[in-house]
């Protein structure tokens, strides 16, 4: 059953509100999914939606540049608040605080040992802390003052090592398949067909990333810490 919230925007010391519903909303406003007439419930556009003050022509032209309603309904869904269930929020902000175990297990480490922590620690660290998670953020833009919050509780840093990898000819075509998702810096075909690249790899990952690399490989790739 379709769920319909209020969607608004304040411009110009006027609040402009429309009626929607909730997932199609979201799926719009993050992955511009779906089409406005299918996401309003009403195809109108209001100053107070519960008193029923609907928006005049001239109140939209002024804020919008247009009275089209498909127009100003997609600004308002994309830039402005979405007044979302607390159920919803609950379950946002928990999908959000297991994308930032994620990345901090993946990057960070402990500087006294250069290990990544456990995610258990990470996620222990983030409730002593009292860490609170924004659900409208992106994991990226909040994990300096996570880090910052999480510090006096456990040694934690962000860190990310850059390698020269060579991989002899007769496997590079299988460790493409490993180097997808890393952050490839640069890469160079020698005259005996091997193949030398460099990557940067997070802390994280970087056990589970040679392991892979030598399984494949059977221990015959070269690899070098590149010191900064």
């Amino acid at each position: 059953m379709a769920t319909n919230i209020t969607a608004r925007i304040r411009i110009k010391n006027k609040d402009f509100e429309i009626l929607v519903d909730c997932d199609k909303a979201i799926s719009f406003r993050k992955q511009g999914i779906g089409s406005v007439e299918n996401i309003i419930a009403i195809p109108t556009v209001f100053l107070d939606l519960k008193k029923g003050n609907k928006a005049g022509v001239k109140d939209m032209e002024e804020a919008f540049g247009t009275s089209d309603i498909s127009k100003v309904a997609s600004h308002i869904i994309k830039n402005g608040e979405l007044e979302l269930p607390i159920e919803y929020r609950k379950k946002m902000r928990d999908e959000k605080r297991r994308q930032i175990i994620d990345w901090l297990a993946r990057n960070c480490c402990d500087p006294k040992t250069g290990l990544p922590h456990p995610a258990i620690r990470i996620e222990n660290a983030l409730e002593q802390a009292k860490v609170r998670i924004d659900e409208n953020k992106s994991a990226e833009d909040q994990i300096t003052g996570i880090i910052h919050a999480m510090q006096p509780i456990i040694p934690i840093r962000i860190e990310v090592k850059k390698f020269t990898i060579k991989i002899p000819a007769e496997y590079t075509g299988r460790v493409y398949s490993i180097i997808q998702g890393t952050k490839k810096e640069s890469e160079k075909w020698l005259e005996d067909g091997s193949l030398q690249i460099v990557l940067e790899l997070p802390a994280g990952i970087q056990l589970e990333f040679f392991d892979k690399l030598n399984s494949v490989t059977h221990g015959s790739a070269v690899t070098e810490e590149i010191k900064k």
